[in-house]
């Protein structure tokens, strides 16, 4: 499936200054060291391009939610040093994103030089959409190239309001990938093509539940948002996390699947723990059988055989969402189980980012995914079949 908007190929980037709006929002530990580089990765193919056609590049990212405040702890400096390694050159980084001194780097920049401002939530207007930031920011360059998915569904000045401003704008190569392969595996898939639904919430993927519902041969729901299910179906729950003003959604959605003749699978037992303390005593046990006063925080085996087995024959897997609290270790087999099963599987595998792809990356499957997406909530928005602000921004082809 091609994607509608004009990409970085359709434009003419030689000698220009190109301001690349990048999603380099990395995880950082307490040193603030990065712990997981592939969303830099992903754009050096863009950062390239650029470079070998003699253009200046000014790239420009958000890092965490400092809320309009500067906050040193959450600047991009760590990032510069990372992609000086990855991109083998120099790297200039701004200590602001806007004002004389950073305009002031980007008109000197030569072609093939690299610049990378400081993050761009630092200051208010960014997550305003303010009108003066974004024709700030614009002021920088010549072309606007949008390779930031996982910001895509926000209307910021960054991915939205810029393009007011510069004569030319289009996506990046990693935006033309993340839409073709998330839009591609649910308008036209081949089939049998199966949704893996986990995380905590339903109503955090109402949309996605209700779009693919149309669509897939199979629904696999795991991680929290299972026990809404399982209530819902009069089973006892105990202590687990449960939403119950989805329960008759929960109910109507596993009625319509039934009626259209999709398979929905929900866990047959769990991992139980008997309070939610790190050191807390756990068990597997059937799903009919939760103590009332424990939590179900993972998967149980029966429950990965019975999935694995649902994923053997698939010819396109989406998969969005963990299938328990996989940041502990006693509960991440289930997540890891799921993990190999679907990097197993003779598929088209697509990863919908955020916790789903830390967890690939933790179960070192990451190299055998078709995809994985570097947004979280714009691969939901996708797949909810809803627009994406940063997208819609840029022009048709």
């Amino acid at each position: 499936m091609q994607i509608t908007k004009k990409t970085i190929d359709q434009v003419d980037i030689r000698g220009k200054r190109v301001i690349i709006r990048v999603d380099f929002n990395v995880p950082l530990n307490d040193a603030l060291q990065i712990t997981d580089d592939s969303r830099i990765r992903a754009v050096i193919p863009t950062i390239n391009h650029v470079v070998d056609e003699g253009a200046g590049v000014i790239l420009c990212s958000h890092l965490g939610r400092p809320h309009g405040t500067v906050c040193p702890e959450l600047s991009l400096a760590p990032v510069a040093k990372r992609l000086k390694r990855l991109l083998g050159k120099d790297v200039t980084f701004a200590s602001d994103c806007t004002g004389p001194g950073v305009r002031n780097l980007a008109s000197q920049l030569k072609p093939g030089d690299v610049l990378l401002l400081e993050n761009l939530r630092f200051h208010p207007g960014e997550e305003a959409n303010d009108v003066q930031f974004a024709s700030d920011l614009a002021s920088l360059g010549d072309v606007f190239i949008n390779e930031a998915f996982g910001t895509a569904h926000r209307s910021h000045a960054s991915t939205v309001g810029i393009t007011k401003f510069v004569k030319t704008s289009a996506a990046g190569y990693l935006m033309k990938r993340e839409v073709e392969y998330l839009e591609g595996a649910v308008e036209n898939p081949v089939r049998p093509l199966v949704a893996i639904l986990g995380g905590a919430k339903v109503s955090g993927k109402i949309g996605v539940i209700e779009n693919l519902g149309k669509k897939v041969d199979k629904v696999i729901i795991g991680g929290g948002m299972a026990f809404t299910f399982l209530k819902a179906a009069g089973l006892g729950i105990g202590r687990s996390l449960i939403e119950n003003a989805m329960l008759e959604f929960a109910n109507g959605i596993q009625a319509h699947a039934l009626e259209r003749g999709v398979k929905f699978y929900l866990p047959v037992d769990c991992v139980v723990a008997a309070s939610l303390d790190p050191g807390a005593e756990t068990k597997i046990v059937p799903i009919q059988e939760i103590p009332e006063d424990w939590y179900g925080m993972d998967i149980g085996p029966a429950s990965v055989k019975l999935f694995s087995l649902a994923v053997q024959n698939a010819k396109t897997i989406l998969w969005n969402g963990p299938m328990g609290m996989f940041e502990r270790d006693a509960f991440a087999r289930g997540t890891q189980a799921m993990a190999h099963a679907v990097a197993d599987a003779y598929a088209l595998t697509v990863v919908g980012g955020g916790a789903t792809a830390l967890a690939v990356h933790d179960a070192g499957e990451t190299e055998n995914m078709s995809f994985i997406s570097t947004g979280g909530g714009a691969a939901l928005t996708l797949l909810e079949g809803a627009s994406l602000p940063g997208l819609a921004a840029l022009p048709d082809r």
